[in-house]
């Protein structure tokens, strides 16, 4: 965090086959060493699996589950008089969404199915029923920070 001029925020792309700057901001995590077509493949198989699975728009599953990934608060760390301590903090809405795809992601990958857009489809499902792995994970950073609100004057 630089202190002297703003950071722009990057243009987020548009996915090419739903043109949804969400989905777009998915693959864009999902990728790794630039192998771009290769993270929509995976992210398009797991919306096509989705459909077979639930009979609905694969879409709107996924900005629900993502909306029930999203983190209101978390704890920071931050140091008064040599102790430090963890202060909830509200989430900023861009952070939220950042969150929210990098937990659905990385716990996919934990999963036992076989390939990845199995995983991923798997987790979005769980995601979007409120169970699952990164369901959890938002869970436990909300009860840390409700354990943690004796120490929310420190906020900076």
């Amino acid at each position: 965090m630089p202190r002297r001029r703003v950071i722009r925020r990057k243009r987020v792309s548009l996915d090419p086959k739903y043109h949804d700057p969400l989905v777009g901001r998915c693959i864009a995590n999902l990728m790794q060493r630039g192998k771009k077509s290769l993270a929509e493949r995976i992210l398009y198989g797991a919306f096509d699996l989705i459909e077979e699975r639930t009979q609905r728009d694969p879409v709107e599953v996924f900005r629900k589950a993502i909306e029930n990934l999203k983190p209101q608060v978390e704890v920071k760390s931050r140091r008064v008089g040599g102790s430090t301590y963890q202060v909830p903090v509200e989430v900023r809405s861009e952070r939220r969404i950042a969150l929210a795809l990098r937990w659905l992601i990385s716990y996919s990958k934990g999963r036992s199915e076989r390939t990845m857009r199995e995983k991923l489809a798997g987790e979005l499902l769980d995601a979007f029923n409120n169970r699952g792995s990164a369901v959890k994970k938002r869970e436990d950073t909300h009860r840390m920070a409700e354990a943690n609100k004796a120490f929310a004057h420190y906020r900076w």
